[in-house]
């Protein structure tokens, strides 16, 4: 049997085959040389060839096994929000804690956005042909998507919520190094790596430059900071980024009257950055709605990811966030029927940073270093018809973001984060148990492929 090459040499060859493929899509053809074995670097000439690879690693992000579905998915299938009806059989295994080494996950698409971006961020800008400060931009974009693809890694399977253990991910910040069999960089080791990625990225970036939401975008850079910050406690940076992105007075919260619909729309005054889809692309039963419930005319569909009844009661009347929920099966599921709302298709775009978060990553770092977080936190309240707070506290700002994240991915991270223990439901929505913090199972397992490639890399307990 042929012995399997290490993910870095997969990596390479996919970069490759990504520069190869992009050729259809920029006027400034890259040389078709490219797949023949070719250094992929030596292929770029231009800016707009930096751009382009851009573009790949956000296509990455777009599949079903990233940000398309499974990362999102797999988030909210983990915590009180919802669990897996086994519908089409999936997602039961994730839901009911049952994954091992073999299960898969999003290890070889996040490292792949990081191929994509370590290309650009490796690239002498002064020696391509073209606007060399949009390249700088762009670089600075490529270190963002490799920030937040490290981050992605850790919080998935990093030993942070585990019992002991301080590994978290190899950072790889090189396209073609020495070290063909990385070992796992510490925890604290790859938070660095980001923080140091994104404080880079937004003193290099220039925002006249940001014309789209589809592309990550300087103040981006911030709101990734503020999300890190958050997870980690490190309540001073948080507060700082929040404010960069708020002071910017570039984004704006939703307000009531617009909130159910703005979800059936692209790139809203609360987005900072959207992942692209269109009829084009077709997810079709791959689609993060398709997961969520099925069309009406297609009762047999997907659906698998069914809301825990009791979630409504968090909301009340005036609320316009209950609007997101609704009913299918004759009035016997309940289901996230608003957000990602484009069912037979998967058609919408998926906002990845929205305002509203960095407004709630703000309120809980102010609380936690003295500042006034009620007056954040009841922007959120009086623009979603909601009651305001008469104080702020842990516990209602967590609320706050369980409504406001609901079915966006958040939920599994903030219970982490704060040391909650984690209920878990079979498919008829009968409570199998309680999985107590910390734990081992709430590190994914690192994939068997990777173990049996690299010698140097060390498992997580329990698989």
């Amino acid at each position: 049997m042929r012995k399997r090459m290490t993910n870095k040499f997969k990596y390479i060859l996919s970069v490759v085959a990504v520069l190869s493929m992009l050729v259809a899509c920029t006027t400034d053809s890259l040389d078709p040389t490219l797949a023949q074995s070719k250094n992929a670097e030596g292929s770029i000439t231009k800016v707009d060839n930096l751009y382009s690879i851009l573009k790949g690693a956000h296509n990455v992000l777009t599949g079903a096994g990233y940000y398309g579905r499974d990362m999102i998915a797999t988030n909210e299938v983990r915590s009180d929000n919802c669990f897996s009806n086994g519908n089409s059989g999936r997602f039961t295994t994730q839901g009911e804690f049952e994954y091992n080494s073999n299960t898969g996950f999003m290890w070889e698409e996040a490292y792949e956005v990081i191929a994509n971006a370590n290309v650009i961020i490796n690239t002498d800008v002064t020696t391509l042909e073209g606007d060399q400060a949009y390249g700088q931009h762009l670089q600075g974009a490529a270190l963002i998507l490799r920030a937040l693809a490290h981050y992605d890694l850790l919080r998935v399977y990093g030993q942070q919520h585990a019992e002991g253990g301080n590994l978290g991910v190899p950072i790889v910040t090189e396209f073609k190094g020495e070290d063909l069999y990385p070992s796992r960089n510490t925890i604290d080791e790859v938070k660095t790596a980001i923080y140091n990625d994104l404080q880079t990225a937004f003193g290099m970036m220039d925002s006249s430059y940001d014309s789209s939401k589809t592309i990550v975008s300087k103040f981006v850079a911030k709101a990734l900071e503020a999300r890190v910050a958050v997870y980690f406690g490190d309540w001073d940076r948080a507060v700082s980024a929040s404010e960069e992105v708020i002071g910017s007075g570039m984004y704006s919260i939703i307000p009531a009257g617009s909130f159910v619909d703005s979800w059936k729309s692209d790139g809203g005054a609360n987005v900072l950055f959207e992942l692209a889809f269109s009829e084009a692309d077709n997810q079709g039963p791959n689609a993060l709605s398709y997961i969520y419930r099925y069309p009406a005319d297609a009762p047999g569909g997907y659906g698998d990811l069914q809301v825990v009844d009791d979630v409504i009661d968090l909301f009340e009347a005036t609320d316009v966030r209950i609007d997101i929920l609704g009913y299918q099966d004759g009035g016997t599921r309940l289901r996230n029927m608003g957000k990602y709302p484009d069912t037979p298709v998967g058609a919408d775009n998926i906002p990845l940073f929205r305002y509203e978060e960095v407004v709630l990553n703000y309120a809980e770092a102010l609380l936690e270093t003295g500042g006034d977080a009620l007056t954040q936190l009841n922007l959120i309240t009086s623009n979603r018809g909601a009651t305001p707070y008469v104080s702020a506290t842990k516990d209602n700002i967590l609320l706050e973001r369980r409504k406001e994240l609901m079915f966006e991915g958040f939920r599994f991270d903030d219970m982490m984060r704060t040391g909650m223990d984690v209920p878990y439901w079979g498919t008829i929505q009968n409570l199998l148990g309680t999985q107590s913090y910390p734990n081992n199972l709430f590190a994914y397992p690192i994939p068997i492929g990777e173990l049996n490639a690299n010698s140097n890399m060390e498992p997580n307990e329990g698989y």
